[in-house]
């Protein structure tokens, strides 16, 4: 199961911190484990019941948000505290997921004519105050899932939007791809989701390309953390570099490139070769990321050549193809260029 704050940060955490945080990431990362089988089961269980395309709304489509408080229990969803248009209410972490939900909603649909996270209109359903503790934010399949952090490290989950919009866009993934979540398909479903995630943000706050931070959960770290963000996508490897978490692991090239049996073979942390791939695509292509750097990535996740166990090349010769195909032979260079860089094609 996909997560905000990746394995090997709670891992080192479980190693390093204080008695306390030894303690909560321990229990977030079991919590992780066991939702990451229930996660894949869904998943089978939706591939097995899809069919057909979804269709295509007749008038502007609307979100369907619920946002619920778990109240340090694991049982989801827990008490509904807002739903659709009721008005703001004295919780933060309610109204904040009730925006990211919107938030992303909006970007999906307005910038890539996407109803909803399955493309059908699907109601947006939040569960805030999970666990005790809990150092994480998921996608269960079905819902958001927001842990309130430790207070010491991470602050509550609801506060980065590009985090929000990143765990909904593993749920988009789920309904238009098979790619395997391990080794270079799961790091690429992982930098997907950072790539789209990023746009979420960028598109709320009207950013160009060279406006953003291209940086990943920015909100997320306390003042006691030496880092900015979980991820940086200008530069991976410089998010953090600290005595509880460690150094941020993310190469930026092929050179790089990290083999390991850990995290399903390394996808929250090869994710940055990609993620470095799509900046420099953005960058190259300019203007508003999402219009066209953002159109052609989006269209290539949905590609249907995309295989199960897609490489880091075989996704890039879909970008650079699609590229050429949607907007022509400058679009074509730029994003083949910005592949080259990172090592991946040559």
């Amino acid at each position: 199961m996909a997560c905000a704050v990746p394995p090997h940060i709670l891992e080192r955490i479980a190693r390093h911190g204080s008695e306390d945080q030894r303690a909560w990431a321990l229990a977030s990362l079991a919590r992780d484990s066991s939702h990451r089988i229930i996660r894949a089961h869904e998943s089978l269980l939706r591939a097995s019941a899809d069919g057909g395309e979804p269709t295509t709304p007749a008038e502007r489509p609307r979100p369907h948000r619920t946002v619920a408080d778990a109240a340090g229990a694991e049982t989801l969803p827990g008490t509904s505290l807002r739903g659709e248009g009721d008005d703001a209410v004295e919780d933060p972490a309610v109204n904040e997921a009730y925006d990211g939900l919107g938030a992303t909603f909006d970007f999906y649909s307005s910038a890539l004519g996407r109803n909803s996270v399955d493309g059908a209109g699907m109601a947006l359903v939040a569960s805030v105050h999970y666990g005790d503790h809990y150092d994480n934010a998921f996608w269960d399949g079905r819902q958001m899932v927001f842990g309130d952090g430790d207070g010491e490290l991470f602050r509550r989950f609801t506060v980065s939007l590009d985090v929000i919009g990143h765990e909904l866009t593993h749920g988009v993934t789920e309904h238009e791809s098979t790619l395997a979540y391990i080794h270079q398909s799961g790091a690429l479903n992982e930098s997907i989701s950072d790539v789209f995630g990023s746009l979420v943000r960028q598109y709320a706050r009207g950013e160009a390309a060279e406006e953003a931070d291209w940086l990943v959960g920015r909100e997320l770290l306390t003042d006691a953390v030496h880092g900015v963000a979980l991820r940086s996508m200008r530069a991976p490897g410089t998010a953090y570099d600290d005595p509880v978490l460690g150094v941020d692991p993310q190469p930026r090239h092929m050179s790089g490139y990290v083999r390991t049996t850990l995290d399903n073979g390394g996808v929250h942390i090869n994710s940055g070769i990609p993620n470095r791939a799509f900046y420099l695509a953005a960058i190259g292509l300019g203007g508003h990321a999402w219009e066209k750097a953002g159109q052609i990535w989006y269209a290539s996740a949905r590609a249907t050549r995309i295989p199960p166990n897609a490489t880091f090349r075989s996704f890039a010769a879909i970008t650079i193809r699609l590229a050429d195909e949607m907007f022509g032979t400058q679009e074509r260079r730029a994003v083949a260029e910005a592949w080259r860089e990172v090592g991946v094609t040559r």
